[in-house]
């Protein structure tokens, strides 16, 4: 048996694949079923998809970089401010881990004895402050350029699932939107079943909200597409 450490995905991760798989599918499939009634021209859809794809992918993946770099230096921002306060204001700090602690339940003696105890430990003291007081979590170095990756690839993945039918049946564009929507229903389904089964939620439900989610967004091109081809 592996090291159990290893069974944990990092929920950083998890969210960067659903954020990315989720976007890339409900963006180019909105934009298929929209297509769909308004152009016959199979190369037109394709190209617009394909394009969607690419901008959308490049756009999700740099918005995936920037924002976890954002919260890495707000991060080390908030320590710098944390050490700060820690040798300018040690009875104010004190006072807040007797906050923290009384939550579990230390009273008394054994209060100020644990108290004691942290302040003697400066890391110790300084990640019980950021978890606990904050509620902030660190983030590593090299985050960002795994968020980044995990967007970019999940959002490639999902954009391709609803592109499949219409390479496969460019003849026949209502039977290739017919089976795009399936696919990607099935497709939006595994991943809140994944979602859940990762968490803590209900598998079915967690796959159900997903598609009711991920469709009624596409369907919404649909109903953009079907109005500027009829107006």
């Amino acid at each position: 048996m592996g090291n159990p450490r290893e069974q944990h995905p990092r929920p950083t991760l998890l969210s960067d694949f659903i954020l990315g798989s989720q976007d890339g599918l409900v963006n180019v499939l909105g934009i298929l079923l929209g297509l769909v009634v308004a152009t016959h021209d199979v190369r037109i859809i394709l190209i617009a998809a394909l394009a969607a794809l690419a901008a959308e992918s490049i756009s999700m993946s740099a918005v995936a970089y920037t924002s976890t770099r954002a919260r890495r230096d707000f991060y080390r921002s908030e320590v710098a401010r944390e050490l700060q306060e820690m040798r300018e204001f040690p009875d104010m700090e004190r006072e807040e881990i007797r906050v923290i602690l009384r939550k579990w339940d230390y009273r008394g003696d054994d209060l100020e004895r644990m108290v004691g105890e942290v302040e003697a430990r400066p890391k110790m003291m300084l990640d019980l402050m950021m978890a606990f007081e904050l509620s902030l979590a660190p983030v590593s170095e090299d985050q960002p350029r795994q968020s980044a990756e995990v967007v970019l690839a999940a959002t490639v993945i999902g954009s391709f699932i609803p592109l499949i039918p219409f390479f496969l049946l460019p003849g026949a564009l209502v039977t290739a939107a017919i089976v795009a929507i399936v696919l990607s229903a099935i497709t939006l389904f595994l991943v809140g079943w994944y979602e859940a089964r990762t968490t803590d939620g209900v598998t079915w439900k967690s796959g159900v909200r997903m598609i009711v989610i991920g469709l009624g967004a596409g369907f919404g091109g649909f109903l953009i597409g079907f109005a500027a081809n009829h107006f």
